[in-house]
């Protein structure tokens, strides 16, 4: 398989660890969620690292299944104006930064571009962009399963992105924070269901999974 290689510099890896410490959110039994800088610390660069197609593919999907959780949330916010939707469609942005940076040091060609909201170059994310906020805009119940979903949806292919693909050491990195934050979100979501008095049941994740994930 064919390798890209590439010297990271110091100032990459601190990049992305100030990048990815916004992204900590703190879960509350209010609609009224909140995010809150984390504490992400880097302090040694990595002086040489190199990336496989299949890290490179990872990485261009990733930056647009991102997007499809940013724009979703935007999107349903208009339509349920949930205050979690408004916070973590803000920190979908800044994983989508932190990826760009991947993207920028290692010269990968960018899938989101200059693309708005809702328009994707991969046709499946596209259908399921255009699917969920279908499902979204029927009641509010059903926007924050949706987003319960996404965050599934997210956390399973970050987690395979790391037992699987994933070598590099930044993109280890920014993977394993990103997953934390979506284990966060998806506690989030499911928090405010709760408060609604929905028990949420985990559509992707297993029931053991899942219940690690909202005891942490």
């Amino acid at each position: 398989m064919k390798k890209i290689s590439y010297r990271l510099s110091g100032w990459w890896v601190v990049a992305i660890a100030i990048l990815l410490s916004i992204t900590q959110c703190t879960e509350s039994n209010g609609l009224d969620d909140q995010m809150t800088p984390g504490s992400e610390k880097n302090e040694s660069g990595i002086q040489g690292s190199e990336l496989t197609e299949a890290e490179i593919d990872g990485i261009r999907f990733m930056m647009e299944e991102e997007k499809v959780a940013r724009d979703v949330y935007i999107y349903l916010y208009e339509i349920h104006p949930l205050r979690p939707f408004l916070n973590i469609s803000k920190s979908e942005q800044a994983h989508m930064d932190a990826i760009k940076y991947l993207i920028d040091a290692f010269d990968i060609e960018d899938p989101v571009g200059e693309n708005p909201e809702g328009v994707f170059q991969n046709e499946e994310l596209q259908e399921l962009y255009d699917a969920l906020i279908e499902k979204g805009s029927t009641s509010r119940e059903e926007a924050l399963r949706v987003a319960a979903l996404i965050e599934e949806v997210d956390i399973i292919d970050l987690r395979t992105e790391l037992d699987s693909i994933a070598s590099n050491e930044d993109v280890i990195r920014v993977y394993t924070n990103l997953c934390k934050a979506s284990e966060a979100h998806l506690r989030a979501f499911t928090g405010v269901l709760a408060l609604y008095g929905v028990e949420y049941a985990p559509v992707k994740l297993s029931q053991e999974e899942f219940d690690r994930i909202m005891a942490d």
